[in-house]
């Protein structure tokens, strides 16, 4: 019996041992990436901007597009109206009477309506153009200065990583490997309190009779347990997992 509970507190302790350095190097490749900063966020968003100013500006040339369709239809519809309009006259030449005569009056006349109407709506629709190359220009280069500042961000961005993705896929490996050597259940523990924690710690030591996470006292018969690492226990604030600080064990 004695050799089966000191073989479970050797168990125990691995197990912490190794969510430790598991901690540590995962703090380490934490380290890196807080190195690049904002920028792959930053990165992101200005591709993301971009590519809504493409889409915004491809919509404003085909609304362009559209509204001269329009004014070219106008200007076909007044030649067809002014045709007729000769036609008309050339029939009121030919009538037999009064009531022939009025009628072709009436269709000319609503044939320049019809000129005036084109026009007026093509005055309305040129208008029109003129604000959507405005707000096309305003696009433009705003696009031309996110391109810029893409340009920038990326090289900045390269160059870091250039210094730091080394360091980095080695520490992942070793990440990886380190879980390998944790049971599942305490991994998926571990990566839940990384996830909820801002500084990423999911194990932290006992440091002056606090938690090394929310820095709240821990009792002293706690601090003892977690000392001799006989179980595995977290904190009763923040419900990170403890250790004791490298060298006080028992």
């Amino acid at each position: 019996m004695a050799a089966t509970a000191t073989k479970k507190e050797a168990t125990i302790a691995e197990k912490l041992d190794a969510l430790f350095e598991l901690q540590k190097i995962d703090s380490e490749i934490d380290r890196i990436r807080t190195i690049r900063g904002e920028l792959p966020l930053e990165v992101q968003d200005l591709e993301d901007e971009i590519s809504g100013l493409n889409t915004r500006i491809a919509k404003i040339n085909e609304e362009i597009k559209e509204i001269e369709t329009e004014i070219s239809d106008r200007k076909q519809a007044s030649k067809d109206s002014e045709t007729a309009i000769t036609k008309y006259k050339e029939q009121q030449n030919n009538v037999r009477n009064n009531r022939e005569f009025e009628s072709l009056a009436k269709e000319i006349e609503f044939q320049e309506l019809e000129i005036k109407l084109n026009e007026k709506k093509s005055k309305e629709a040129k208008f029109k153009i003129e604000g959507k190359k405005e707000l096309l220009s305003d696009a433009t280069d705003r696009l031309t200065m996110k391109k810029e500042d893409l340009a920038s961000k990326k090289a900045e961005l390269d160059a870091i990583v250039s210094e730091t993705q080394k360091d980095e896929d080695k520490l992942m490996k070793a990440s990886d490997d380190a879980k390998k050597k944790i049971e599942s259940r305490l991994i998926f523990a571990y990566s839940r309190l990384r996830e909820n924690a801002k500084n990423g710690l999911g194990v932290v030591q006992v440091m002056r009779g606090s938690c090394g996470g929310c820095f709240n006292k821990i009792p002293p018969q706690r601090q003892l347990d977690i000392v001799t690492k006989k179980k595995i226990i977290v904190c009763e604030h923040c419900g990170r997992i403890l250790v004791p600080v490298e060298g006080t064990e028992e």
